[in-house]
Parts: C-alpha cells; sequence; structure tokens
C-alpha cells in the first residue's frame, strides 16, 4: 500500500496521437484515460495546493498524488481537462507564456518539424547561436523523403544512434538552444525556416494554448494554471537579469491574461543542473508559494515548496504505469 505523509507529484506534458515524438512528451488519449483510472483506484488524487498544505500539515492521506503538466501544449485544454473531468481528477498545468496564443510552435518542436519531417535543406548548415558560429554538414541528408520520414518516426532522444545527419543537428540543437534566452533562439529558428523554405507558422497539432483555451481550461474548474517562465530556457544558463525577467515576466503575463495572481511555478527542464538556488530565491522574491523541480523523489512533511520534486510519466500502458507507481512509492 501507498505510504501515509508522503505524496508523488506526476509530471505529464501532452494528450495527443503524434506521428512523431522524439522528446518522449505525449501520453495518448486511451493511455492517459488508463493511467486516470488506476489513480482512481490506487491513490488519493489532490491538487497541487492540497499536496502542499498535506506536507506542510504532516496529514497527507495515503497515496496522495498530484498531476502536473508543463508547456502549456493546447492538447491540454481540449482531450487532457476532458479526461481530468470524467475522472473527477485536479491537475496543474505551467504555462510557457510567450507561446500563448502564437501561431509558432514550440522551439523544440519547431527544430523537429524543420530538421526531421521530409524536405530539403542545404548540404552545409552555418547558424550563429549567440557569438559562436556553428557548421554541421548534412550531405545526402540535405533531401529528406517521406520513406525515409516513415522508417525513422520512431526514433527519440532517448537512443544512443542518430539514424542520419539531420537527426544529429536535431540533438546538437537542442542541447544548444536550451541554454540560451529567447531572444537569442529566434533568429537561429528563422534563419532554418529560410533554408527550409517553410514559412515559421508551425503545424496545427503542435500549438500552444490560445487565450480563449486557456480561459476554457480556468473556466472548467478541473486545471489550475502556473508559469513555467517566459521562452523556456535552462535557468541555470543565463544571467540573472535574464532569469528574473524569464520569471517575473510570465507571472505577470499570466496576471495580464487571466486576471488572477498566479502562485506556482515550474522550472524549466528542472533538473538539479537546470536552476540554482539564487533561481530559487528569484522565485520566492518575485511572489511565487510553491515550485516544481523535475527531479525524482516524493514530497514529505519537511520537503522545500520551492523545489517540489516530480516524476516523468511516459507513454506507458496501465500494468506498466501502476508498477511505477508501486516502485514511486516504494511499495
Amino acid at each position: 500500500m501507498p505510504r501515509h505523509n508522503a505524496g508523488l507529484i506526476l509530471l505529464y506534458h501532452r494528450v495527443a496521437e503524434l506521428k512523431s515524438d522524439p522528446q518522449l512528451l505525449a501520453v495518448t488519449p486511451h493511455r492517459f484515460g488508463q493511467h486516470l483510472e488506476v489513480l482512481r483506484d490506487y491513490g488519493t488524487p489532490l491538487s497541487l495546493a492540497e499536496m502542499l498544505e498535506g506536507a506542510r500539515d504532516g496529514r497527507l492521506p495515503r497515496g496522495a498524488i498530484a498531476l502536473t503538466f508543463d508547456d502549456g501544449y493546447a492538447d491540454n485544454a481540449d482531450c487532457g481537462s476532458a479526461l481530468l473531468a470524467r475522472y473527477g481528477i485536479p491537475a496543474t498545468l505551467f504555462v510557457t507564456t510567450s507561446y500563448l496564443g502564437q501561431e509558432r510552435e514550440f522551439w523544440w518542436d519547431d527544430l523537429e518539424r524543420l530538421l526531421l519531417l521530409p524536405g530539403r535543406l542545404p548540404d552545409a548548415l552555418c547558424l550563429r547561436i549567440g557569438p559562436t558560429v556553428h557548421e554541421w554538414r548534412l550531405d545526402e541528408a540535405s533531401v529528406y523523403t517521406e520513406e525515409e520520414y516513415r522508417r525513422n518516426s520512431g526514433w527519440n532522444v532517448e537512443l544512443a544512434h542518430d539514424p542520419s545527419p539531420r537527426h544529429t543537428v536535431y540533438r546538437a540543437l537542442c542541447r544548444l538552444l536550451r541554454d540560451v534566452p529567447g531572444e537569442e533562439r529566434a533568429p537561429v529558428l528563422d534563419e532554418l525556416s529560410r533554408l527550409a523554405s517553410v514559412t515559421p507558422a508551425g503545424r496545427s497539432t503542435h500549438r500552444a494554448l490560445s487565450h480563449d483555451g486557456l480561459a476554457r481550461l480556468i473556466g472548467g474548474g478541473v486545471m489550475d494554471v502556473g508559469a513555467h517562465s517566459t521562452t523556456h530556457p535552462a535557468l541555470s544558463a543565463i544571467p540573472l537579469a535574464a532569469q528574473r525577467s524569464e520569471i517575473a515576466g510570465s507571472k505577470t503575463r499570466l496576471r495580464e491574461i487571466t486576471g488572477r495572481e498566479t502562485t506556482g511555478f515550474s522550472y524549466p527542464f528542472g533538473g538539479r543542473a537546470d536552476y540554482t538556488p539564487a533561481t530559487v530565491a528569484l522565485v520566492r522574491e518575485v511572489g511565487f508559494v510553491l515550485a516544481c523541480s523535475n527531479v525524482r523523489g516524493l514530497v514529505r512533511p519537511r520537503s522545500d515548496c520551492f523545489q517540489l520534486p516530480r516524476v516523468l510519466v511516459r507513454d506507458w500502458d496501465a500494468d506498466t504505469f501502476a508498477a511505477r507507481l508501486r516502485e514511486w512509492f516504494g511499495d
């Protein structure tokens, strides 16, 4: 049986059927429904605020579990919230605010669209990121066919091999662009769009929430909303003034859009190396009352409410998901 006075925060990103998912962010609607059934039977689903209150009071119920989503994909307000409402389970969505209402995809999805979908690029790529110019050879991979795309559609970044030079460039740019602020990232994506002869507008399947979608989500009463920075950089990699802008700016923007004060934050990427003690201090200083990491662990009475642990959920079937819950709770 899961423990008393120990809670588990789950981290999701998307509820969607995708042809390819190199970052492994999506859980299909069918499997997300299975997860919710397992959660309802296994533990005690709580809101994140209830989780924090119970931890502070030392009165968490047995199997306390809170659901969170990062980034702010449009499918969270459609399929995701509908399933949560059906099962009566609350969740918190942490939003990357610069993408709200935009046609452009999140930057990691944009990289997939420009590099890993069928199309043509130059034989050599030359891209400036900050002060440094990076070069890669594509050669025969400059033309990427539908057949190659279908053959490699199951590839993801957790695999050790790269099936083409395009995948090597994709992996490299994901590493490089995570460590720069949005104003340095945008010109790189614009240049890639120009080289690929495609428009900056993204796929409708990969859009962020619209302002109306965010309003519907909030009005549905199932999901609370928190902030997840403005442009989604690794905060530890950028100057402190830029960190403040990312953190405070996302809080201010959500207040402008929703008319509500946002109390929760989640660190982009969220690993131990992705934020610093100074980052934590900034989150507290600008007025948040809790912040979530992406570091595995259980929430306990003495947990730091500005570094709450979470566990990342993948597209697992019901049996695998139930086994992971037992593992995480130490059953």
